[in-house]
């Protein structure tokens, strides 16, 4: 999923993002909730509208954007009170309230309300954390009012711990929610230890929801963690690194910016059919991003991510045509080795 945390995916036009093909974007509630308003949004007829945009939405809950305001945060049984990275205001998000803020946003799959603990945090630390978003689940879950409009996942917590894992999907399963995240991963721990939690949970999980693995990844993530099971990821990577220079292609990852491409009148990946490598040149393209030209930041965006979209569908026919495993040994140590 294409991440667009202020209700955008940055440098793309609705437009750009159905020609790549683009399916389902995400956007954050902790983001849209301060800045304009949940509220705001609902009077504009939700997301969609504000948008222009007609194809499915996820909001995640906000969970990971509070764990990461370390030091303008208080954690309480009831909720987070926090303050704005904006303006230093105060505020109080529980799980009710989350659920009021997706409700008014509109998104077709919302997040239920999580404490994400840091890679860091001790066993101790992570046992009273997951009892807190177990609880919060449940909490969010008999708040939640657009039962048959909004599907809403519980994520799965539990940090490294297997055990802790087991009991917070075993938990959520009861809660019998459409479909299950899992959070508190990608993180700052290393990715031997994401799959390992990724395959653990493959087997727990039902298999007829889907499951979304939060904020991951380089395509070598993508590519393992759906051998795990895991059905839908977003990531700000392909964009956020696309308007700095650093392209992603199956050759490899490009850093556009290099004195190399000076000269260099090919497209950026000659085999690639999106709207920049139709049109335009690695030389041009390095000049605007140089200069930094608005519209090397939109072409670079553009290029990267048709390349995750492209990944992505090609798995999708490789499962559905039964040769997914010769797909995943034929790409996992390439797009672990040109992508980090």
């Amino acid at each position: 999923m294409p991440v667009g945390t202020v209700a955008t995916v940055k440098a793309m036009s609705p437009d750009e993002l159905k020609e790549i093909n683009a399916q389902i974007i995400l956007s954050n509630t902790y983001h849209c909730y301060l800045r304009p308003g949940h509220k705001f949004i609902e009077k504009a007829g939700g997301l969609h509208k504000f948008m222009n945009w007609d194809l499915p939405i996820l909001t995640d809950s906000g969970g990971f954007q509070v764990m990461s305001l370390a030091g303008l945060r208080k954690i309480t049984d009831d909720g987070v009170k926090f303050q704005s990275h904006i303006d230093g205001s105060y505020h109080f998000f529980t799980p009710e309230k989350v659920i009021e803020i997706e409700n008014s946003l509109g998104a077709d799959i919302i997040m239920s309300f999580d404490e994400c603990p840091a890679y860091s945090s001790d066993r101790k630390y992570i046992e009273k954390s997951l009892a807190l978003t177990l609880k919060w689940a449940k909490r969010g879950k008999l708040a939640h009012k657009n039962i048959n409009q909004q599907a809403l996942f519980g994520i799965v917590q539990g940090g490294v711990y297997e055990n802790l894992r087991q009991r917070s999907a075993e938990e959520l399963m009861e809660l019998d929610f459409p479909g299950y995240s899992i959070g508190g991963l990608a993180v700052g721990e290393p990715k031997e230890e994401m799959y390992r939690i990724t395959d653990f949970l493959n087997p727990i999980l039902p298999k007829h929801k889907p499951r979304y693995l939060m904020g991951v990844g380089t395509p070598g993530n993508i590519l393992q963690n759906i051998a795990n099971g895991i059905d839908m990821l977003d990531c700000v990577m392909p964009t956020r690194n696309a308007r700095k220079g650093s392209i992603f292609t199956w050759q490899g990852k490009m850093i556009i910016k290099a004195g190399r491409y000076k000269d260099d009148l090919r497209p950026i990946d000659e085999n690639c059919t999106c709207y920049a490598c139709r049109n335009f040149s690695r030389a041009y393209i390095r000049h605007l991003i140089s200069l930094k030209e608005i519209l090397g930041m939109r072409l670079a965006t553009i290029h990267s991510l048709h390349f995750y979209l492209e990944l992505t569908t090609r798995i999708r026919e490789a499962i559905l045509e039964n040769r997914f495993d010769e797909f995943y040994h034929k790409y996992i140590n390439i797009l672990d080795s040109i992508c980090e």
